[in-house]
């Protein structure tokens, strides 16, 4: 193995740094909304399937355990949780303990789940309590008037998971019972870390913040769980040690705060500087009841005549296809310290950013985007749905404000995705209807941040004329570019997905999918590759594009990286032809 492939391998050392931890992914999962009083609920829980659509009839609600262990915040299909059971579990049951501090008495005991596929249904001592819909956003459930600080108490969760059904978005999840082509194995239930939280009736419940770099200020909305005169939050802005600003205000819904920053720090890829907040909420008498650390990021992205510009300069984004996929944790990272790596290994590769693709990653990972200076796209997992129905828009919308709302402060994230490609050619209104309906919610919600309605082919409404090209013959290659300058309104045209090149060795060979044919010398590949990136060069008006992909997936033999994130190739060489195009234009040097 080369030195850089060793040096690359290195990375992946840590992967297992939870190992000999007895919960794993121990973090804090919500890094931008950060409390000191929360209990980890990761780790051994006990189940049950339900494959027979019995389990309520059966009472299992009242269950005080099952009869089968897994290792949460894994998947019941992975082998990190300890189960490995692959075929369709269309229905399935949780159940561990709740044992709740003495201290948190006279405090909202917050049940917090970073998600579940698809469709949870919770019970606190055989009592419902709260339910939730959708696979891949994150839902608090309030458990003060279910539980008594001081006792333990009997947690239940239900599932229901019809990937088939047409009405639920599911991603690259097989709808066979085997993986195929681009589809993979999948998600069924928790994949995602739960946890225990104390706050205060009248604490913090969310904040969005808006940067505003051109008037040099930074915009605070913050809601409360109950908005009171009495009661005032302090807002501490810092650069380390240093605070750059104050401000003290009373806890009152609907404020929109301004924080001017003077000599303000920009965030970008080349110089990830992120501000401290600290959000402290007082009482009449001056006392600390609640508290929460965050960040923030100030950056602008918006178009012009044609261009992406972040920071109000033209920036060429060299973005790779992202699925998030991993071989023993399927949609779950191993480790928090394997979602720094993924993103440290596309650096390496020459990449600035990725297309976060037909998934919503977990928020550790925009949290490393944003302290390690990496771009993304947020995207949906919305194959999966039948775009005539109208259920399914219906899931679709609930879900997508929620995922909106929680990853909208991330910096990092610059261009929202909603859907991909559908695989269909005659589109119904019920979907364009849809399309525009995403785009406008969108918009509202976060109007700082581009939107891409469709990554494919065709658009309805959009800021990024986006399209693909997977001809795999160069000449091919550049005469497309060519023919795809079909955008309107002057909208800045994105390769929005290309390369999907077959590269592998030895076994690897073995019923392996992809674009085009399968090279069979490593120096086809970077001459291949080189040639598609000279034409995006030469065609002066692509302002970025999106290379697939980042790693093997299953049968899916097309990553510059392994399934396990071993490099596959000459990682410099690579990070040489990619970077041939730079992300700000070169300025010409004056005599």
């Amino acid at each position: 193995m080369k030195k850089s492939h060793l040096i690359l391998f290195g990375l992946l050392l840590s992967f297992t740094v939870n190992a000999t931890n007895d919960i794993p992914r121990p973090e804090y999962p919500r890094p931008q909304f950060e409390r000191t009083e929360w209990i980890n609920l990761n780790g051994t829980w006990t189940y049950e399937f339900d494959l027979s659509n019995s389990g309520k009839n059966r009472k299992l609600f009242e269950a005080k355990s099952f009869n089968n262990t897994i290792t949460v915040p894994f998947c019941p299909e992975s082998k990190l949780s300890g189960v490995s059971y692959t075929d369709f579990i269309n229905q399935m049951w949780y159940q561990r303990s709740l044992s709740i501090p003495a201290e948190w008495q006279g405090k909202k005991i917050l049940l917090n789940f970073g998600a579940v596929d698809y469709f949870a249904e919770i019970f606190i001592d055989g009592e419902f309590v709260g339910n939730h819909c959708g696979g891949s956003s994150s839902f608090s459930i309030d458990l003060t008037r279910s539980v008594k600080p001081g006792q333990t108490h009997n947690l239940v969760v239900f599932v229901i998971d019809d990937i088939r059904s047409g009405a639920q978005a599911v991603g690259k999840q097989s709808p066979q019972v085997s993986s195929f082509a681009c589809f993979y194995t999948r998600v069924t239930g928790i994949w995602q870390t739960v946890w225990l939280e104390a706050v205060s009736p009248y604490g913090l419940k969310a904040v969005e913040t808006r940067p505003d770099i051109d008037g040099e200020q930074l915009f605070i909305t913050p809601e409360f769980y109950q908005s009171s005169n009495d009661k005032t939050m302090e807002i501490i802005l810092s650069d380390g040690n240093r605070q750059v600003a104050q401000k003290t205000v009373k806890c009152i819904n609907g404020s929109n705060l301004v924080i001017p920053i003077k000599k303000m720090k920009l965030w970008s890829p080349e110089d990830p500087f992120l501000y401290d907040i600290t959000y402290r909420i007082k009482d009449e008498k001056g006392k600390v009841i609640d508290e929460v650390k965050s960040y923030t990021g100030m950056r602008k992205v918006h178009t012009s005549n044609g261009m992406i510009y972040l920071n109000n300069e033209p920036y060429f984004q060299r973005l790779v296809l992202n699925q998030g996929y991993y071989p023993d944790g399927i949609w779950t990272a191993p480790s928090d310290e394997a979602l720094k790596n993924d993103i440290l290994l596309c650096k390496a590769a020459g990449f600035n950013g990725a297309r976060l693709h037909q998934k919503v990653f977990e928020e550790r990972f925009h949290y490393w985007a944003d302290k390690l200076g990496f771009i993304t796209w947020g995207e949906s997992a919305n194959w999966g749905m039948n775009i005539s129905n109208e259920i399914a828009s219906r899931n679709f919308l609930s879900e997508w404000t929620e995922i909106l709302i929680r990853d909208r402060n991330h910096p990092s994230i610059i261009t929202w995705t909603p859907f991909n490609q559908p695989s269909v050619n005659m589109f119904p209104s019920t979907f364009v209807r849809l399309i525009s309906d995403t785009y406008r919610l969108t918009k509202a919600i976060d109007p700082t941040r581009l939107v891409n309605d469709i990554a494919g082919d065709i658009h309805f409404t959009t800021d990024i004329w986006n399209f693909r090209n997977y001809e795999s013959d160069p000449t091919r290659f550049s005469l497309r570019l060519k023919s795809d300058n079909n955008y309107q309104h002057n909208q800045p045209l994105f390769v929005g997905e290309f390369g999907g090149v077959v590269w592998a060795e030895g076994q690897e060979r073995n019923n392996s999918w992809g674009y085009g044919d399968m090279l069979t010398n490593e120096e086809g590949f970077y001459e291949r590759l080189e040639s598609y990136i000279n034409a995006i060069l030469f065609a002066n008006n692509i302002t970025g594009f999106c290379y697939t992909q980042f790693t093997d997936i299953e049968q899916e033999k097309n990553g510059i990286y392994y399934y396990d994130r071993r490099p596959k190739l000459n990682m410099e060489r690579i990070k040489a032809i990619f970077e041939k195009i730079p992300s700000r234009p070169q300025k010409e040097k004056k005599e």
